[in-house]
């Protein structure tokens, strides 16, 4: 995270974090149509430890932590001895969150949604209440980061729950009243929330819900299934399904003759589903790839069940093979390169301290794909932009890619949209436009703001 700068991508959260400590929120103070979660979260984090690029880091740094530790106990769960669980879970470490560094909706949903498909598992090997409880709080805590790929979970997991229930024929239904009782607790957390901040239920369903339902549906028409997007990009992950597929064709053939075959061959279905979705919901985003980190999930996954069904030490080292090599591959590719931030082509020893366009920013390395070859000079740039603003006593607001002068110069008003690309202001053609424009220029005026300043990136 202190490698280099995308500012569109990389400060998505900064001011955002920054506004909510000042009191304003998303849908109600500015338009917003992905994220809010991540935006309170990091608001957490600037008010434990300051509005700074440490707080901003340590963000991201925890959410990794958390999954990576999370993904160390499902292998353990699974049966793998701790010295590999350890190594897998490494391997989730350097593949999640790394090539962003800083805080992002996409990583944060793709993060909460396998930790939905790991507390699935955990709640039926383990048969604890606590898990089919959490289910429903993993899966809103998903769609509040971005909503694509919980949404397409959440109707997979309830066509599951139903499959499961009746093909194991358990005269149990205590799961089915503790995920009732998730669902209830997310939704009443939410309902408070909304009230506790005075957002109009209108506001947020137009904005986060109905508007980019209208996104997801020309996405989905314009879907590319070509080779290389569809197969030769998730090669690894595919590799790594193999022995899933052999093994839970190997339990069907034996006519799934006792409930832990059962229970075995739906967990493998499960997880085969869940990766496909994944997948789906990655091809869907258009953005760079992100859920390498399935790779060594899958590979833990599958080595788990080979160990327990076919027992061939040949392929246990085919498949780590494969997962140091991809691990090492991608770790080269978007951690050290960053080429998930559009950095592959930057000379990093060009960048320079980043305090000195504010100490707040001290220890980050900048440098952007604009201008790789002089950092000074946007820098500079960027110095003019910030005494301009700061000179203006007027309210004001500030439309940029580089979302965090109202955080520098303690301007209170926000600006009325978290950001600027063709997805999250509505076309003209788009029948949520007008609402867009009415929410635009209320705020202007209710703000009483008298100059509007505009900052862009590009030479």
């Amino acid at each position: 995270g202190y490698r280099g700068v995308f500012p569109i991508d990389t400060f998505f959260h900064f001011d955002a974090g920054n506004n909510i400590l000042n009191g304003n929120h998303p849908f109600k103070d500015y338009w917003s149509v992905t994220g809010p979660i991540v935006d309170y979260i990091q608001s957490f984090f600037f008010f434990i430890f300051g509005t700074n690029w440490f707080g901003y880091v340590l963000h991201s740094s925890v959410i990794n932590f958390i999954f990576s530790i999370f993904s160390y106990f499902f292998f353990i769960k699974l049966g793998l001895n701790n010295f590999i669980s350890i190594l897998y879970a490494l391997g989730v470490a350097i593949l999640a969150y790394p090539s962003a560094g800083t805080p992002f909706v996409d990583h944060h949903a793709f993060i909460f949604s396998v930790l939905a498909l790991f507390t699935f598992i955990f709640g039926i090997l383990t048969k604890k209440n606590f898990y089919w409880f959490l289910l429903p709080v993993f899966l809103t805590m998903s769609f509040l980061a971005k909503q694509t790929t919980s949404v397409y979970l959440s109707l997979f997991f309830l066509l599951f729950f139903s499959f499961y229930y009746y093909f194991i024929n358990e005269k149990k239904v205590n799961y089915i009243k503790y995920s009732i009782l998730g669902i209830l607790f997310t939704f009443l957390s939410l309902s408070i929330f909304i009230l506790i901040n005075k957002i109009p239920l209108e506001n947020f369903l137009i904005q986060y819900i109905f508007y980019p339902t209208t996104i997801g549906e020309q996405r989905i028409i314009n879907l590319d299934l070509g080779f290389k997007n569809l197969i030769s990009q998730f090669k690894y992950i595919y590799i790594s399904l193999i022995p899933i597929i052999v093994i839970a064709f190997k339990i069907y053939k034996n006519k799934l003759s006792t409930n832990s075959q059962k229970k075995d061959f739906l967990i493998l279905i499960l997880f085969f589903s869940s990766v496909i979705l994944f997948i789906f919901s990655q091809l869907l985003t258009r953005n760079q790839i992100l859920i390498f980190s399935l790779i060594p999930i899958t590979i833990g996954f599958s080595h788990a069940y080979l160990k327990k069904y076919i027992k061939s030490k040949y392929l246990v080292y085919f498949i780590v093979i494969i997962f140091l090599f991809s691990t090492i591959k991608y770790h080269i590719r978007f951690n050290e390169n960053k080429k998930f931030m559009e950095l592959s082509n930057v000379d990093f020893d060009l960048s320079i301290n980043a305090s000195s366009l504010d100490k707040r920013f001290n220890g980050l390395n900048w440098i952007t794909p604009e201008y790789k070859n002089d950092p000074k000079k946007e820098i500079d740039l960027l110095l003019n932009a910030k005494q301009a603003i700061t000179n203006e006593k007027n309210e004001k607001i500030i439309i940029t890619d580089y979302q965090f002068f109202s955080a520098l110069i303690d301007n209170y008003i926000p600006s009325p949209n978290k950001w600027y690309d063709d997805q999250s202001v509505p076309e003209k053609s788009n029948k949520y436009f007008l609402t867009y424009k009415k929410f635009f220029l209320s705020h202007i005026l209710k703000n009483n703001v008298k100059k509007i300043f505009f900052i862009r990136r590009k030479k």
